[in-house]
C-alpha cells in the first residue's frame, strides 16, 4: 500500500518539486557550487528510487510534466537574447567561430580520450555528444548507435561538472569578460551551465543560451561527418 502510494505520479512528482525547492533555498543561503540544486536532487532522487525499487521510467512518465516546463524556460532565454541583441550583433562572426570550433573539439576530445583508455565503440558513440542539451543529444546518440542511457547521464554530469566548476575555471585562467564566459558554459554545459550563467549576469546568461542553441545546432549538422570519420 505504501509502496502504491510513494510510487504514485503525484507523489513523485511533488517530491522532485520540494527536494529542489529546498536545494535552492540551501543554495542560495551557502552558495556552495557542490551544493548545486540540480545535483542535490539528482543524487537524492537516485536513493529514493533505488530504495523504494522504483522503475526509473515511472518515475519519468511522473514527471513529464517537468520536461514541457524545461521547454518553455528555453523559449523564455528569448527574452534575455533580445536584451544584449546589439552587443550580438557586433559579435556574430566570433560567436558563431567559436561555437563552431568548440563543438568540433568536444567530440573530438571525448572520443579520442574514450579510446585512450580502451573504451567501447558503443561508448564513443554515446558520449561524443556529450555537451548539447539531452534532447539534441539523444536523437544523435540513436543516429549512431550509440547507448541513450549512457548519453543522458553523460550529458547530465557534463553540464553538472561545467556549472560547478566552469565559472572558476575561467577565473582561473583569468577570462572576465561576460560574452566570453557565457559563450563558455553555454558551449561546454548547455541548458545547467546556462542557468548558472544567468546567475553571473545578463550579459552571461544571454550569450550562453545563444551558444547552447548553436551547439546543438552545429553538432547535428556535424553528426554525418562524424559518423565517416570517428565511428
Amino acid at each position: 500500500m505504501l509502496h502504491d502510494y510513494i510510487s504514485s505520479p503525484l507523489a513523485l512528482l511533488t517530491l522532485t518539486i520540494v527536494l529542489y525547492c529546498t536545494a535552492m533555498a540551501v543554495y542560495r543561503r551557502v552558495r556552495i557550487a557542490l551544493l548545486h540544486p540540480v545535483l542535490i536532487t539528482f543524487l537524492a532522487m537516485i536513493g529514493f528510487l533505488v530504495a523504494f525499487n522504483i522503475p526509473y521510467a515511472t518515475y519519468r512518465e511522473a514527471t513529464s510534466v517537468l520536461d514541457f516546463c524545461l521547454g518553455m524556460s528555453v523559449v523564455a532565454l528569448g527574452y534575455l537574447l533580445y536584451e544584449q541583441e546589439e552587443r550580438m550583433r557586433g559579435q556574430l562572426t566570433a560567436i558563431l567561430s567559436s561555437v563552431t570550433i568548440g563543438s568540433i573539439v568536444g567530440i573530438l576530445s571525448v572520443v579520442y580520450i574514450a579510446r585512450l583508455f580502451g573504451a567501447t565503440q558503443l561508448i564513443e558513440n554515446s558520449i561524443a555528444m556529450k555537451s548539447v542539451t539531452v534532447p539534441i543529444a539523444v536523437g544523435i546518440s540513436e543516429r549512431v548507435g550509440g547507448d541513450l542511457s549512457i548519453t543522458s547521464v553523460v550529458v547530465f554530469l557534463t553540464g553538472i561538472f561545467g556549472a560547478v566548476v566552469g565559472l572558476r575555471f575561467l577565473r582561473l585562467l583569468r577570462i572576465n569578460d561576460p560574452s566570453a564566459k557565457g559563450l563558455a558554459m553555454g558551449a561546454a554545459a548547455h541548458g545547467i551551465g546556462t542557468a548558472r550563467s544567468i546567475e553571473e549576469g545578463a550579459t552571461e546568461g544571454a550569450l550562453s543560451g545563444l551558444a547552447m542553441a548553436l551547439m546543438g545546432v552545429i553538432t547535428a549538422l556535424l553528426t554525418p561527418i562524424a559518423e565517416r570519420w570517428l565511428f
